[in-house]
C-alpha cells in the first residue's frame, strides 16, 4: 500500500501499531490524534518518551519497571517483606497496588513457561525467586499467575522449584468475581468457585 503521508508520520503509525490492541487502523487515529494536538499531546507524550527511555530501569530485587533501583515497592519499609508475590509482567503489581489490598513485596517473572513459545525456566526470573525464597527473610509466596495452561503450568513449576526452600506457597483464589453472573461466567471458573467454596 502507497504512503499517504511523509515517512516521519508513517513510522510513527507504524510504531503505534506495534502497540498491544492497536492495529493500524487505530495507529492511524491516534496519530491524527496527536497531530492535531501537538502542543497539548504530541510535544509532551514525545518528551515523556524520552524521558521514560532514559530514567526507567529495572528493579534488581523484584524486576519492575522504575526510575529507581531497588523500586519504590521494594524501597518501602513499611511493607512486608516476608510475603511475596510472584506475578508475570509489572501490570499485574500495578493491578494489585490499585487495589490496595497488598502490602508485601512482589517478584516480576517476566512471563510464562510456554513449550509452544519456546520459553523455558532459564528465559524467566525464576532463579532470582528461589534464591529470595532461600534468604530466609521470606515466609510466603503467593503465585498471582493467569489461569491459563502457560500460567497453571508455571505456578506448578514454581511450587516444585520453592517446596524445598520451607516458604509456605499460597495462590490467588479463583472463582466468581464480585458482580459477576453465573450464566455470564465460563465453565472454568465456576468449576474453580466450586472448588474454592467456603462457609457462608
Amino acid at each position: 500500500m502507497a504512503a499517504t503521508a511523509g515517512p516521519e508520520i508513517e513510522r510513527l503509525i507504524g510504531l503505534l501499531a506495534k502497540l498491544p490492541g492497536m492495529g493500524p487502523r487505530s495507529a492511524r487515529r491516534a496519530t491524527l490524534a496527536l497531530l492535531k494536538r501537538r502542543e497539548q499531546l504530541l510535544e509532551p507524550l514525545a518528551q515523556a518518551l524520552r524521558d521514560t527511555a532514559d530514567r526507567v530501569v529495572s528493579c534488581s530485587i523484584c524486576g519492575a519497571p522504575d526510575t529507581r533501583d531497588p523500586c519504590a515497592v521494594c524501597s518501602d519499609d513499611a511493607r512486608d517483606n516476608g510475603l511475596v508475590c510472584v506475578v508475570e509482567e509489572a501490570g499485574a503489581l500495578w493491578a494489585m497496588e490499585r487495589s490496595g489490598a497488598f502490602r508485601g513485596k512482589y517478584h516480576v517473572l517476566g512471563g510464562l513457561l510456554s513449550a509452544l513459545d519456546g520459553v523455558g525456566p532459564e528465559a524467566l526470573r525464576v532463579g532470582e525467586l528461589v534464591g529470595r525464597a532461600r534468604s530466609g527473610a521470606v515466609k510466603e509466596v503467593v503465585l498471582a499467575l493467569p489461569a491459563t495452561v502457560d500460567g497453571q503450568t508455571t505456578a506448578h513449576y514454581l511450587a516444585e522449584r520453592l517446596k524445598e526452600s520451607g516458604v509456605e506457597i499460597t495462590s490467588l483464589a479463583r472463582g466468581v468475581p464480585v458482580g459477576g453472573e453465573l450464566d455470564w461466567l465460563d465453565d472454568g471458573t465456576i468449576v474453580q468457585a466450586l472448588r474454592a467454596r467456603r462457609p457462608a
